[in-house]
C-alpha cells in the first residue's frame, strides 16, 4: 500500500479528498466553537452580571448601618424562599472568621475583589461556584456567588451534544470524501477505458456523456476531438491509397519507356523521346507534390502575414480573362462578372490559384457545349467568388468528400488529375477565414468561395 505521501503525489482525487475532508473538520470545529460561545459563553456572562448586581443591590440596601445591618440583610436573602439552593452569601470578618452566611469554606480571600471559580463546601457537600469576593469598608470581605453545579450538567449536556454531532459530522465527511473519491474515479476511468481502446486500434470508441456537468463538457470536447482523429486517420489512408495509385501510374509509365529504349537500337531521336516522354511523366509528379505543399502551406497559415486588402472583383475578372481562351477551345461559353470595390483581406496569389481550379474543374468536367458562369460578388453578408456551371455536378452524398485529398467523383480515373483540386480551394478558404460550399445548379454545380469582407478603414 502506498505511502499518503506517495499517493497525496500521485494522485489528484487523494488531493482533494484529503481537502474536502480537512475542510469538513475545520467547518465542524468552527460550528462547535460557535456553538458553544453561544450557549455557555452567554451563560457564565449572565451568572456574572447577575453575582454582580446582586452583590451591589445588597450593599445598596445595607448603606451605613454597618456590619450588624448587613449580617441581618444577607440572612433576610438566605431565608427568602427567591432560589436559595443556589445562591451564596457569606460574610468573613477581618481575622478569617465567618459572621454570617451558607458556607463553611471558602477560597482564599487574598484574591478579593475579583470573580472567581472554585469549589466550596455548602450545607455538608462540595460544589462548584462562581464567586465575587468585595471587601468590605468596616473590614473583611463580602462574598456572593451562585452554585454552580446546574450549570455544569448543562455543560457537560453540550459537551456530549458536540461530541455526538462532531462524530456523526465527522462520518458524513468521510462518507461524502469516498463517495466523492468513488465518483471523481469513475468518471475519470471511463475517460481511462476509452482511451485504452483507442490506443489498441479502435479508433470508434468513444466517452459516455452523461449530465451536463463538467465531466460531461469535457467529455464532449474529447469526443469531438477524437471524430476529427479519426476523419484525419481515414484521411491518411485514403491518401496513403490514392498517393500509391497515382504514382505508380506514372513511374510504371516512366520505367516502361526507359526500359522500351533500352531494349531497342539506342539511337539519338529513340533515346531522346523516351527522355523527354519521362521528363513529362517526372513534372507532373513534380506539379502532384507541388499541390500537395500549396495545400499544406495554406492549411499552417504561414502565408496569413502577407495578406493584403484585395480587390476580389479585380482577381476574378483577371483570372477569367486567363480561362476564356481555354473554355473556347473546349466549346464552352465562359462569362464573367466581377464587379469592382469588392474588398477582403487575403493573399492574391493563393486566392487566383483556387479561382483558377474552380474553372479548371469546370471546364473538364462540365463538357462541350456547356455554359460556365464566374461571379465576384456578396454572399449572405459576406463577400464570394461563384463558379456555376451546367455540367454532370456532384452528387449530394459526395459533396462532403470531394474537398477531402485525392478523392475524385471518377472512380475509374480515366479523366486526368489527381484530386487535390478542391482540396487547395478548401484548405484556401479556410485560411482566410472562409469556406468553400457545393451547392446543386440544377443542372451543374455552383462553387463558392465564401470570405469575410475587409473592415472600413
Amino acid at each position: 500500500m502506498p505511502s499518503l505521501p506517495n499517493l497525496l503525489r500521485g494522485s489528484i482525487v487523494a488531493k482533494l479528498v484529503l481537502g474536502y475532508g480537512l475542510l469538513g473538520i475545520a467547518s465542524i470545529v468552527a460550528v462547535s466553537v460557535v456553538f458553544y460561545s453561544g450557549t455557555i459563553g452567554v451563560l457564565d456572562q449572565n451568572i456574572d452580571g447577575k453575582i454582580m448586581e446582586q452583590t451591589e443591590h445588597l450593599l445598596d440596601n445595607v448603606g451605613d448601618g454597618g456590619q450588624v445591618v448587613l449580617r441581618s440583610e444577607v440572612k433576610r436573602m438566605l431565608s427568602d424562599g427567591v432560589d436559595n439552593d443556589r445562591e451564596i452569601f457569606q460574610i468573613v470578618d477581618a481575622d478569617g472568621r465567618p459572621v454570617a452566611g451558607n458556607l463553611s469554606s471558602w477560597p482564599s480571600l487574598d484574591e478579593a475583589p475579583d470573580m472567581v471559580t472554585a469549589d466550596v463546601l455548602r450545607y455538608g457537600r462540595t460544589a462548584p461556584a462562581r464567586l465575587y469576593l468585595r471587601p468590605l469598608v468596616t473590614g473583611g470581605v463580602l462574598i456572593v456567588g451562585r452554585d454552580l453545579s446546574e450549570e455544569d450538567a448543562v455543560r457537560e449536556v453540550i459537551w456530549r451534544a458536540l461530541l455526538a454531532g462532531a462524530c456523526v459530522s465527522m462520518m458524513l465527511t468521510i462518507a461524502g470524501a469516498m463517495l466523492f473519491r468513488r465518483t471523481i474515479e469513475s468518471r475519470l476511468g471511463e475517460i481511462r477505458r476509452t482511451a485504452a481502446q483507442i490506443e489498441a486500434g479502435d479508433l470508434s470508441r468513444r466517452i459516455p456523456v452523461t449530465g451536463r456537468d463538467e465531466f460531461a463538457l469535457l467529455n464532449h470536447d474529447i469526443n469531438r476531438m477524437l471524430d476529427r482523429i479519426e476523419l484525419l486517420m481515414e484521411g491518411i489512408r485514403n491518401v496513403s491509397n490514392a498517393i500509391a495509385h497515382d504514382l505508380r501510374t506514372p513511374l510504371s509509365r516512366i520505367r516502361g519507356r526507359l526500359d522500351d529504349a533500352l531494349r531497342h537500337e539506342m539511337t539519338v531521336p529513340t533515346l531522346s523521346g523516351a527522355a523527354h516522354d519521362a521528363i513529362d511523366d517526372i513534372d507532373n509528379l513534380i506539379r502532384l507534390f507541388e499541390r500537395l505543399l500549396q495545400i499544406a502551406e495554406a492549411e499552417s497559415g504561414m502565408r496569413a502575414r502577407l495578406f493584403e486588402r484585395l480587390d476580389l472583383g479585380r482577381v476574378v475578372a483577371d483570372i477569367g480573362e486567363m480561362y476564356e481562351a481555354i473554355a473556347e477551345d473546349s466549346e464552352i461559353r465562359l462569362t464573367v462578372d466581377a464587379p469592382s470595390s469588392l474588398y477582403v483581406d487575403g493573399d492574391r496569389n493563393l486566392l487566383a490559384s483556387a479561382v483558377a481550379s474552380l474553372i479548371e474543374n469546370a471546364i473538364k468536367y462540365a463538357g462541350a457545349g456547356a455554359v460556365i458562369h464566374v461571379r465576384a460578388g456578396l454572399y449572405l453578408g459576406d463577400a464570394a467568388i461563384s463558379v456555376h456551371d451546367n455540367g454532370p455536378g456532384i452528387p449530394e452524398a459526395e459533396r462532403d468528400k470531394v474537398t477531402q485529398r485525392f478523392y475524385r467523383v471518377d472512380k475509374s480515373r480515366h479523366l486526368p488529375g489527381n484530386g487535390l483540386g478542391l482540396s487547395i480551394v478548401s484548405a484556401t478558404a479556410k485560411s482566410h477565414d472562409g469556406r468553400l460550399v457545393l451547392e446543386d445548379n440544377a443542372p451543374g454545380l455552383t462553387a463558392r468561395i465564401v470570405l469575410p469582407l475587409a473592415p472600413a478603414s
